[in-house]
Parts: structure tokens; C-alpha cells; sequence
């Protein structure tokens, strides 16, 4: 087969790949098959290297495209934590938990974020779709709540979507309160009682001290720049 042959069987098969919405089949393909006739593989074993290609890069899109929804302040991994400096966290359990089989999907928002979008919904009348997008994943994080009072209405909505998630999907929360003081921020008690009951069933908590970790780690960094200073 002459080289004008075979860029024309490229260009069809980039062509179809593109039909096919099979990008990196059609990106890796000449450089698998010259690999391929270079390790004497099979017709079958040339296929699945392609397809195994096509499923990771796929896979790693998904990963790439869930992070973005997600809509993650900052991005930070389990490696940057020091759990020697956090005795209180089981590092065990948090890795258990950072498996993540239970999840498929999950969206991270601010407690305030979460009540100020439900709001706005209900204003434009789209309150019902907003809770059932809300609805539609595995889990959600939300974080800082406790930081700011919240308006009954607010406290209303916070419980409305973890309300809807219990027994059926996951919620990751984080606070800065102990359970026994969130009614400064939610001055509802039977509210509060029922919110906290709904977040605490079948829950881990992770307590992780008065201290703050950022506060410390920042402290210490300033320790090592300058030996000098003292405690």
C-alpha cells in the first residue's frame, strides 16, 4: 500500500471517529497500529489497545468535567494534609471515606451560596427545579455552616435540601460549631433539632479540634523562615 493510500485511510477514519465522537481513536490510532506491527500483536489485540485508549481518556474527561461542576473554591488533595499535626483526624477513615463508592456525582457549595441561589429561585419561580437539580446528586458539600446567622427562611431551605436527601444520598457539612450551639445560628429550635437529626443519622463525624489548621500551618511556616522567632 503506497503512502497516499494510507493517509487516505487516516483521513476517512479520523472522519468517522470524529461521527463517532471518538477522539482519541482517532488521535492514537496510527501511532498504536505502528506499535502493534512492532509487537507482532493480534488484529483483536490492536483493537482493544484503541478502545482501552477511548475509555481512559474518556474516563479522565469525566473527571476533568465533574471537578468543574463540582465548582471547588480551590483545589487540594489528601497528600497536602498532615494528619500528624491533626491527631484527632483518623487518617484511616478519611481515606476509607475518599474512596468514594457511594458517590457517582457531587456539587460543593458554601451553606450562604445554597440559601442565596433557593432564594433567587423562588423569586423567579423555579424554586421546585432548583431543590430537584439539588436532588440529582450523590452527594453534596457544603461548607461553613455556623460561620453567619441564618434568616428563618434561609435555615428553611437548608432543611429542605437535606431534608430530601435523607436515607437516599450523601451530605458532607462542615462547621466550625459544636451541635449544641448551632441554635445562635438557627434561633428555630424545633428547626434546629430537626436539621441537626437529619444530618447526624447514620453519619461519621469527624471532630478536629478547637485549633485551626490553617492557623497553625501559617504560624509554622513563619517559624521556619525565621528561626529566630520564638513561641
Amino acid at each position: 500500500m503506497n503512502a497516499q493510500s494510507v493517509a487516505l485511510e487516516a483521513a476517512t477514519i479520523r472522519q468517522q471517529c470524529k461521527l463517532l465522537r471518538m477522539p482519541t481513536i482517532a488521535a492514537q490510532c496510527t501511532q498504536l497500529a505502528e506499535q502493534a506491527v512492532r509487537e507482532r500483536r493480534t488484529h483483536l489485540g490492536y483493537l482493544e489497545a484503541l478502545l482501552q485508549a477511548e475509555l481512559e481518556e474518556r474516563e479522565q474527561r469525566l473527571i476533568e468535567r465533574r471537578i468543574r461542576e463540582a465548582r471547588l473554591p480551590r483545589m487540594k488533595t489528601l497528600e497536602e494534609f498532615d494528619f500528624a499535626r491533626n491527631p484527632k483526624v483518623s487518617a484511616q477513615q478519611i481515606h476509607e471515606l475518599a474512596k468514594g463508592d457511594y458517590i457517582a456525582k457531587a456539587r460543593f457549595a458554601t451553606a450562604a451560596a445554597l440559601i442565596n441561589e433557593m432564594v433567587e429561585a423562588k423569586h423567579q419561580l423555579q424554586l421546585g427545579r432548583a431543590l430537584a437539580r439539588w436532588a440529582r446528586y450523590d452527594l453534596i458539600a457544603l461548607d461553613e455552616v455556623g460561620y453567619i446567622p441564618l434568616a428563618e427562611v434561609g435555615a428553611e431551605f437548608l432543611f429542605q435540601v437535606i431534608a430530601e436527601r435523607a436515607e437516599k444520598a450523601a451530605v458532607i457539612v462542615t462547621t466550625n460549631l459544636p451541635f449544641s450551639e448551632w441554635t445562635q445560628v438557627i434561633p428555630n429550635a424545633r428547626l434546629c433539632k430537626a436539621l441537626i437529626d437529619r444530618i447526624t443519622d447514620r453519619a461519621n463525624i469527624i471532630e478536629t479540634g478547637a485549633e485551626s489548621y490553617r492557623f497553625r500551618r501559617t504560624l509554622e511556616k513563619r517559624k521556619g523562615k525565621n528561626p529566630e522567632t520564638k513561641s
